[in-house]
């Protein structure tokens, strides 16, 4: 009880002081914050095999506060997880206090951060760090950072600290340093011909204590306490065109994630676009082998990675083109992506009155070549009798056989009338299952997925939104349908009701009904309805979602 009354009051702290903080005009600071809470009230439901919990209710709730001001920012956050949501209680997730602070010092052209932070160099081939709460990532450092620009079109940093894992810190820790260079803000030709130019260059070291890890009875890895890698990448920008390339290489660095072998990694980053008025072209290409970097080498979830490697894959919001998420592989893949769109003009043939876009993008992964000793391909039996060894040796441009993701998906945005518009969607989908997700039988899920997505203005206060999908496979577990009817209702309310429905194997429906409500900085949602067992991904990152059924409240507000 303690604990529930220590937590409202801190909310109520975090929600009242910056009002009175702020009350005097003169004061040379401000502050911002934000609150987040997401409850559900939990009801057992054997049908989609949800489960019931001591507790009445169960909760993620963070709320954090930051104050701003010429030469100094600081800031902390409040997380209340003492019963957390299902499918975070399992990960360490439960405990409530103030995991994240930091003070940062700004004078002229150099910035010291001391506390807990996160950064990124280049596209975070070998060090990003970042909070993503629906995955249940933070793997941010504590420790120290300095940035410093000692000249126009130089900049540098120099960073170091312990990574977080959920309510505690590693053991070893993590020291990396970044200088990237503008070359256009040195030559004015460059800038006068819309030309721009960086450089940039990276290295970064864990050092972990050494683990008792035996591949036999009689015999002990020798594992390295100090891991480095280094990335280097140019980024060039001329007009309506954009390339990007990055290289990034790993030293032996055996892990659970490797099954504990001593073959260094590398990662290859090529992208390329070309934008302008009503069209834009978006290619990519990503060879990755062996890159997991951990701070913890014998940990296998999300919250110990140092660095990230990015999926090439489109970032579905429609429920079922969701279905089947793409997570990153991390020992080794070579992945692709294109992306076309162009707007139709008003009054053009295919344009009509309002003018149409299309969208066409494209998403294939494989792995790489694999050649293993003896000529032989482990299996799950056998890859102990790789530790220890270099594991393997690949062709670096060659491509490997099995497939693990595909999808090909067209986007059409056509408004009729000044009231109707219609969004129309067509994926073809295959799904490596057991790469993937280690489920199934080994053969690839193969879907089409059709959705459609209308939106009418009936007024000006109110406008009414639809979404019918379908998705066809058969495979996993046969087909699904699913609908969204949403009201909003201006300036503060919105009713939501939707359905998901299994029509192959299990028939089952997964409904839901919402209503929201926002006003200023405030929103609150609250709801019934059953989820889905799943997993949730972003990034190619997932987490394992459970079933759940019950009442939900959201709230969020930001000041």
């Amino acid at each position: 009880m303690m604990c529930v009354k220590s937590y409202i009051r801190i909310i109520l702290f975090f929600f009242t002081f910056p009002l009175f903080a702020q009350e005097k005009s003169k004061i040379p600071f401000t502050f911002n914050g934000s609150i987040q809470s997401d409850i559900l009230f939990p009801q057992e439901d054997a049908t989609i095999g949800a489960e019931s919990y001591n507790e009445f209710a169960r909760t993620n709730t963070y709320a954090d506060l930051n104050l701003i001001s010429a030469h100094l920012d600081a800031g902390i956050r409040f997380e209340y997880l003492k019963y957390p949501l299902p499918g975070f209680n399992d990960l360490g997730f439960a405990g409530w206090g103030l995991p994240f602070f930091y003070a940062t010092g700004k004078y002229k052209k150099v910035k010291l951060t001391v506390g807990d932070f996160y950064d990124q160099f280049g596209s975070g081939l070998i060090f990003r760090t970042y909070e993503d709460r629906n995955l249940g990532i933070d793997n941010s450092l504590r420790g120290a950072r300095l940035a410093y620009e000692p000249y126009k079109g130089i900049q540098f940093k120099v960073l170091g600290g312990t990574q977080r894992r959920y309510w505690e810190h590693n053991e070893g820790y993590v020291l990396g340093t970044d200088l990237e260079l503008s070359i256009d803000q040195w030559i004015r030709k460059m800038e006068e011909t819309n030309t721009f130019l960086t450089l940039g260059g990276s290295f970064v070291s864990k050092h972990e204590p050494d683990e008792i890890i035996t591949t036999d009875a009689v015999h002990r890895l020798n594992l390295p306490e100090n891991v480095g890698a280094f990335d280097v990448r140019v980024r060039l920008q001329k007009g309506n065109y954009t390339f990007l390339a990055e290289y990034a290489e790993k030293a032996n660095d055996p892990s659970k994630d490797n099954n504990y072998i001593y073959k260094k990694g590398n990662a290859l980053l090529l992208s390329g676009s070309y934008a302008q008025s009503g069209m834009s072209i978006l290619l990519q290409a990503k060879r990755s082998d062996n890159m997991s970097f951990r701070s913890k080498r014998s940990q296998l979830l999300n919250s110990s990675f140092i660095n990230r490697l990015p999926a090439f894959t489109t970032q579905q919001t429609y429920a079922l083109a969701a279905l089947y998420p793409y997570a990153t592989q991390p020992d080794g893949e070579w992945a692709f992506q294109g992306t076309v769109s162009y707007h139709f003009k008003r009054k053009s043939a295919l344009g009509g009155k309002y003018g149409t876009t299309v969208k066409l993008n494209a998403s294939h992964i494989r792995d790489i070549d694999k050649q293993y000793k003896n000529g032989y391909i482990p299996d799950e039996s056998s890859l102990s009798l790789l530790q220890g060894t270099d594991g393997y040796t690949s062709s670096f441009f060659k491509v490997g056989n099995e497939l693990y993701y595909q999808d090909i998906n067209i986007h059409i945005d056509k408004k009729f009338t000044s009231d109707f518009k219609l969004n129309l969607m067509y994926m073809n989908q295959q799904f490596n299952q057991w790469v993937i997700q280690k489920e199934g039988n080994g053969d690839p899920v193969k879907s089409h997925i059709i959705v459609a997505e209308g939106k009418y203005q009936i007024n000006k206060k109110l406008t009414l939104r639809s979404e019918l999908q379908y998705l066809n496979t058969k495979q996993d577990k046969g087909d699904w349908l699913a609908g969204v009817l949403e009201l909003s209702v201006l300036p503060y309310l919105m009713f939501t009701v939707s359905n998901m429905y299994n029509a192959g194997e299990t028939k089952i429906h997964y409904y839901k009904a919402l209503i929201s409500y926002t006003q200023n900085a405030h929103f609150v949602q609250v709801g019934y309805g059953r989820t889905r067992a799943g997993y949730d991904c972003s990034g190619g990152v997932c987490r394992t979602v459970p079933a759940t059924k019950g009442f939900t409240i959201a709230y969020n507000y930001n000041f």
